[in-house]
């Protein structure tokens, strides 16, 4: 990432305000004062830094000529413009906000206030439900009642940050822990990402009120409704393997494991409806979709604790040390050979019958057990492989 930055002496001050900077010439330099009258009011060293993320307009002299110190982040994206301001700030802490004129950087000491108390990520939150106010045509109605809520919502599920709106550009953090989370994305889901990172490094969160005014720009914002949403869902998904995978699988393994139960023996009728050998393959279908949906929730969090992505996993060491490949391969060999039986079975059966037409419904009670349990089994095997490859040693010198 290039950083083009004033040059001058370095100095230290307390916080650094980081504001991202694409063509705001109307509102940037409202921002720069309020920014700096929360600054002198309460008497806090500090500095205000535009990360300004390729301006065609006078984006940067106003920033310049309002007393802000400007850097130039050459990779395009709201997360790149403030990952690249945040590396060039001098503050212990950040507060890092837009630059529409939307947020009230009056809040500044509210902020500090929690991050003096050792707290290292503190989250605005614009939402009602934690106290925020969102006033007349500030939000869409899309981003309001829907967006927002169902993204923040799930962003507590996943990941139990106790924070109730996922997505507030006005925050504050110490500047160092943020930066050891390492982040890497350079759209919106940045936002996301931040907050994600910091949840599962067991960082301290809090949330305080702020008011989101209307949007002061006469240009369109640069938020794209759904292709940024679903970047943020595409996140929060990639990051927590559980629900992405584990859940969804122990889920079709169990419905299609008790459907299976039942079927095998016979067809049930509940009502007017008869459930059959097609409902029986449906089961089947079910439970190798469940249960390499599971093997991909385990596969995928080993490896984002291997390489650094996710934190460590106590239960993830303890597969990977139990010998994945001979419980894959005394597993799979057990269930191959059921299935073996099985199909043995169906050839004697249709062996008593000169090798003719046999009965559908009875056949295939015998058949499709026997493909399900061979096709278990050679997932079984080779997801011990699989897993036994993440435990291989790496050289560490290259």
């Amino acid at each position: 990432m290039d950083i083009e930055a004033y040059s001058g002496p370095p100095e230290t001050v307390e916080v650094s305000i980081v504001i991202p900077c694409l063509n705001e010439a109307e509102t940037i330099e409202g921002c720069i004062k309020e920014a700096r009258d929360a600054l002198e009011c309460k008497g806090i060293s500090g500095e205000i830094l535009v990360a300004d993320n390729g301006s065609t307009d006078n984006s940067r002299e106003i920033s310049a000529r309002a007393g802000a110190r400007v850097v130039t982040i050459m990779q395009k994206g709201y997360g790149s413009a403030l990952i690249g301001g945040i590396k060039a700030a001098r503050g212990e802490y950040v507060l890092m906000g837009d630059a529409d004129g939307s947020y009230d950087f009056s809040k500044l000491p509210d902020f500090l206030s929690h991050l003096w108390q050792g707290v290292t990520l503190v989250m605005g939150c614009r939402l009602p439900k934690g106290g925020g106010v969102i006033e007349p045509d500030a939000m869409p109605w899309l981003h309001r009642w829907i967006g927002n809520p169902v993204l923040s919502n799930l962003g507590k599920m996943f990941f139990r940050a106790g924070v109730d709106d996922f997505h507030c550009g006005l925050r504050a953090f110490h500047r160092q822990s943020i930066l050891d989370l390492d982040l890497q994305c350079t759209g919106m889901e940045f936002a996301s990402e931040m907050l994600v990172k910091a949840s599962l490094a067991g960082l301290s969160i809090t949330q305080i009120p702020v008011t989101l005014r209307p949007d002061r720009r006469s240009h369109p914002p640069h938020l794209r409704s759904w292709r940024d949403g679903w970047r943020h869902l595409r996140f929060m998904l990639l990051f927590s393997p559980k629900w992405l995978f584990f859940i969804p699988g122990l889920l079709l393994f169990s419905l299609g494991l008790c459907g299976f139960i039942v079927l095998m023996t016979g067809p049930v009728t509940i009502k007017d409806v008869t459930f059959d050998t097609n409902t029986l393959l449906v089961c089947a279908t079910m439970m190798l979709i469940g249960f390499q949906a599971l093997f991909f929730a385990v596969f995928t969090k080993a490896f984002a604790v291997r390489f650094g992505i996710l934190p460590p996993d106590r239960r993830i060491a303890r597969i990977l040390k139990s010998q994945p490949v001979e419980l894959g391969i005394g597993g799979g060999m057990i269930l191959s050979l059921l299935g073996l039986g099985y199909l043995a079975a169906a050839v004697i059966y249709w062996k008593e019958v000169s090798f003719g037409d046999l009965p559908y419904a009875e056949s295939l009670r015998i058949v499709i057990p026997a493909i399900t349990a061979i096709a278990l089994g050679v997932q079984s095997m080779f997801s011990g492989f699989a897993l036994a490859i993440l435990n291989l040693p790496r050289n560490r010198t290259g």
